[in-house]
């Protein structure tokens, strides 16, 4: 007679269905807030660098992350060809996370290092310069924009308020760190350092 009841008031039935769901969600969420793997940064993980920092601003902004994911699943497959499969604590710092699930291209949570430096550039600057079969646009203004630093240190503090050390020493000479590179400096600098605080196994 109950279930009667409930099966023909579709609202008292979605009302139900949203406590139900919200229970189950909160059971298996809010205990993740307390456990340290998820809150304490991997020995090693250092916060970014004023360059590093931009980078990654410059990353977001020209839309990689749409392309791009950063999470190694712990999977075979995964960790195969992308090595060691991503942990909480090398995202603690990061404001937002940019796990992803969109694989146009490659996951990135592991290339710091993979290439160099030069490499990256080219790789940017014109994809098929490099990978013939390359599907990523090119982004050759990368070389030409300036950063100014003009919020760098702003950034810096702000993300001081939610937990990422950064010294005073770090936020004063944001600006100075910064100015004069381009935008490809600074990506690449980004990228380079993705997926180091962990060993890389593969």
């Amino acid at each position: 007679m109950k279930h009667e009841i409930i099966e023909k008031n579709i609202g008292l039935m979605a009302l139900l269905m949203v406590i139900a769901v919200s229970i189950g969600g909160l059971t298996q969420i809010v205990p993740l807030f307390f456990q340290d793997v998820t809150n304490e940064p991997v020995e090693g993980l250092k916060p970014y660098t004023a360059l590093q920092l931009e980078g990654r601003d410059v990353y977001i902004s020209n839309g990689c992350v749409g392309c791009h994911s950063q999470m190694i699943r712990p999977f075979r497959a995964e960790t195969e060809r992308y090595g060691h499969y991503s942990v909480a604590g090398e995202s603690v710092w990061d404001h937002p996370f940019l796990w992803g699930s969109k694989r146009t291209g490659p996951d990135l949570a592991r290339v710091g290092g993979r290439y160099s430096d030069e490499w990256q550039r080219a790789h940017l600057y014109n994809p098929r310069n490099v990978v013939p079969e390359s599907k990523m646009p090119a982004y050759p203004w990368l070389v030409e924009n300036k950063l100014d630093g003009k919020y760098t240190a702003k950034k810096m503090e702000v993300l001081r308020g939610m937990g990422v050390p950064y010294t005073d020493e770090d936020i004063a000479g944001a600006k100075d760190a910064v100015k004069g590179k381009t935008e490809m400096d600074a990506i690449v600098a980004y990228l380079q350092v993705l997926g180091t605080s962990i060993k890389n196994k593969r």
